[in-house]
């Protein structure tokens, strides 16, 4: 009995002693973290740390205290190697590696620090934690929102916390797994081209396979570049309206399906902008109110040189008051010397301009999507032809189709009949449809990555800024 009684007190004094240990490393392990957490919090408050996004990275720590996340020698370091490996071959999403402070955040540096931290100072621990933490949500960012978008740049998303998207929520989240790699990658546009053009890039690449610091080739740059266009869209909508102008198609996608049509967009001096909006209504039979330029510089030099042209059209005139004038020979050559003063419109009929339908979106650009009597310029290879405005063939089913799943298939007669007779009738939809004009000079179809013409010639610019090449490039407008 009693030896039994000296091996249990043996046991719990064992017991204890390991406790004591454990709870003083504990102790030790958290007073380290607490120092260098103060250093983290001096680079942050003005040390000069080169971050870029340096708000974001200040809101992550304070949500933490300022503590490390990746800096812990004592704890599990797969994290933050998963992190790192991350980042070392980013060129398998269309981004390049020196974006994310390759000459700080080795691995050799790291070694040390979660191997032999008493090697390192405290100062140098916090720098290189705060580099990791600014590199992973850089990446978070490029990889939803693109590097180079023109509406969400970095200063824009930086400068306070957003409620829809924060880079630094999301690593909150990703920190929690021993790989961070699926929450961040999970940031990444979900439909289906963007999809596609990132599966095609991950086999060009291959897979931790080559040298991914490298500048890669010229294909995989294409690929790249127009991964980035594709994060400038928002991707949340489950139906929507994709044009894409160098393929000059237009691709109605709905969660199940999508249809095709062809399109002519703008020539190359009057280009069709890249926008993002939500189609509203579509008019059938509608009167064109023609842009003050082409009433200027194309509609009046044809008016002067033959006065019947703008009878024979259905255009009429109107003055700065809404008042119809009279296109008498002296009043076109009044307003010939000044044009500013009026206007000009174009009646519904089969010549109208803008055909049978226009389908109307807010823009600042006054663009719109619309029919054309122009049938024939469908069937060119080459579709660039128009003033900025996309014409898009068999408008009357694109019509139909945005009613039908709008869960108005009843008002397809009347659709039909509007038509048929040239009325003009206004047809707004319950839900609107988003509308994504875009510039995507490859895609991939059916599997196979096809290359269309860049016919505003964008890409060169594009890729010496994705690359932060040194030639400085012109993007046409």
């Amino acid at each position: 009995m009693k030896k039994l009684d000296y091996q249990y007190v043996k046991s719990v004094m064992l017991g204890v002693i390991l406790l004591i240990s454990g709870i003083n490393a504990s102790l030790a392990n958290t007073r380290q973290d607490s120092l260098i957490a103060i250093q983290i919090k001096t680079w942050l408050n003005g040390a000069g740390a080169p971050l870029q996004f340096p708000n974001s990275v200040t809101r992550f720590y304070k949500q933490g205290d300022y503590m490390p996340i990746w800096i812990k020698p004592l704890t599990n370091p797969r994290p933050t190697w998963n992190a790192m490996m991350l980042l070392d071959c980013v060129k398998q999403y269309g981004l390049t590696h020196d974006d994310y402070h390759p000459q700080q955040l080795s691995y050799d540096r790291l070694h040390t620090m979660l191997e032999t931290p008493e090697n390192i100072t405290d100062a140098d621990k916090a720098y290189f934690e705060i580099l990791l933490t600014d590199a992973l949500i850089t990446l978070t960012n490029h990889l939803h929102y693109g590097k180079l978008n023109p509406v969400q740049t970095p200063t824009v998303i930086d400068a306070k916390a957003n409620a829809v998207f924060d880079a630094g929520l999301v690593l909150r989240k990703a920190i929690r797994f021993e790989d961070p790699s699926a929450v961040i990658l999970g940031v990444q546009p979900a439909f289906t081209e963007y999809a596609d053009l990132q599966s095609m890039l991950r086999l060009m690449t291959g897979q931790y396979v080559g040298d991914c610091y490298e500048t890669p080739g010229a294909e995989v740059q294409k690929v790249a570049i127009n991964l980035e266009r594709l994060r400038w869209v928002n991707a949340d909508d489950k139906a929507y309206l994709l044009v894409n102008i160098p393929s000059y198609t237009l691709q109605y996608h709905l969660p199940d399906t999508a249809y095709r049509f062809r399109v002519v967009v703008g020539k190359p001096l009057t280009p069709t902008p890249a926008l993002q909006s939500m189609v509203k209504y579509f008019t059938t039979a509608p009167d064109w109110r023609v842009p003050n330029k082409i009433f200027i510089k194309e509609l009046m030099p044809k008016a002067l040189r033959d006065t019947s042209y703008l009878t024979r059209n259905q255009f009429a005139l109107f003055n700065s008051k809404g008042q119809y004038v009279a296109a008498t020979p002296a009043m076109l050559k009044q307003i010939s010397n000044n044009p500013a003063g009026y206007s000009a419109r174009q009646s519904s009929g089969c010549d109208n301009a803008l055909g049978l339908i226009v389908f109307r979106f807010d823009n600042p650009y006054s663009i719109y999507l619309h029919d054309t009597p122009e049938k024939s310029l469908f069937a060119q290879t080459q579709r660039a032809l128009s003033h900025g405005c996309v014409r898009v063939e068999n408008a009357d089913k694109l019509a139909a189709l945005l009613l039908v799943n709008d869960r108005a298939a009843g008002k397809v007669p009347i659709l039909k009949k509007a038509l048929l007779n040239y009325q003009t009738n206004t047809f707004t939809l319950k839900r609107g449809v988003a509308i994504k004009i875009t510039y995507l000079t490859c895609m991939v179809t059916n599997g196979v990555l096809t290359d269309y013409p860049d016919i505003y010639n964008q890409d060169k610019a594009l890729i010496a800024a994705l690359y932060n090449a040194d030639t400085t490039l012109a993007v046409q407008k």
